[in-house]
């Protein structure tokens, strides 16, 4: 090969590898393992692992729910950082669960107050006292019964508690100029849910809950789940909560068809499927069988 020939060939390559070098370290950096997708101009949500974290830049402050794992929490914030210099006034927590409070912890010293239902803190302290975590831990010190309402900014938001569901202490918390609810684990878009009984929870209420927030709040309300199945999204509508509330019923009326037969635990626990609601497909299954059939055999 001519030296001159080397030379060019030589300089596309080596110019080919640093355009694809180049490439994917701005796809690196510009990919990170968490997303952001705001929904208005001031309200967002914030998703990596966990339950969906939904946020509100206002210039009175900026307002959280839930706040994960500790790592993903400093991702929430250093972000939120980037967007406005205004202080953390509120996070709120719509349940006791690891993955919506563990990240609490990295918001001591720099939210004002941390507000849940008065159940959901005290899970909250049992679990943590359990397991040995509560140097871990950012309890609330402000909690509510049934509804808490403020505003905060052009912004009034308000929690509400409806009854036992996910568990004994779902917080349901709405913002209302901006239509937008964020439901916790109250909804699980598409995949098996986790039903805490050791910490209250009902399927029976749970599905009575679902039927108040839908007649609540208006027909095109934004729901925000705290997880969805794999190809679904934590963006939810009314439609969707109907629907999630047909699949617990799909669960308990399985589950009971099964117990009149005579089946034993173990049969019914061997479902592939809930009949009714095929979209509900996947690992997990054996969750909501299992609540089901205790809630069912209780005495």
């Amino acid at each position: 090969m001519k030296r001159r020939s080397f030379i060019r060939n030589t300089g596309i390559t080596l110019g080919a590898l640093a355009l694809l070098q180049s490439k994917t370290m701005a796809a690196l950096f510009s990919d990170p393992s968490y997303n952001i997708k705001m929904l208005t101009d001031n309200v967002g949500i914030f998703t990596e692992k966990g339950g969906t974290i939904l946020f509100m830049l206002t210039k009175e402050g900026t307002l959280v729910v839930d706040a994960q794992f500790p790592d993903t929490a400093q991702h929430l914030i250093d972000e939120i950082k980037k967007k406005t210099e205004q202080p953390f006034r509120l996070l709120i927590n719509t349940h006791h669960h690891g993955d919506h409070t563990a990240g609490n912890i990295v918001f001591k010293g720099l939210v004002t107050h941390v507000l849940a239902h008065e159940n959901s803190k005290i899970n909250q302290q049992k679990v943590a006292e359990k397991n040995n975590t509560v140097e871990k831990q950012l309890y609330p010190d402000q909690t509510f019964g049934t509804v808490w309402s403020e505003k905060l900014g052009k912004e009034e938001y308000s929690l509400h508690y409806f009854g036992a569901g996910h568990t004994n202490g779902d917080a349901i918390v709405h913002l209302k100029h901006s239509g937008i609810v964020h439901m916790g684990d109250l909804v699980f878009n598409r995949k098996h849910p986790y039903i805490d009984k050791s910490a209250g929870a009902n399927i029976s209420s749970w599905i009575k809950v679902l039927e108040k927030t839908t007649s609540v709040f208006p027909k095109k309300t934004t729901y925000i789940c705290g997880h969805a199945g794999e190809g679904y999204d934590v963006i939810a509508t009314s439609a969707d909560l109907h629907a999630f509330k047909n699949y617990l019923e799909n669960v308990l009326s399985f589950v009971n068809d099964g117990i009149k037969t005579g089946k034993s635990k173990e049969e019914i626990l061997k479902a592939a499927t809930i009949p009714g609601s095929p979209q509900w497909a996947g690992e997990g299954i054996e969750r909501p069988l299992t609540a089901a059939y205790a809630e069912l055999t209780a005495e």
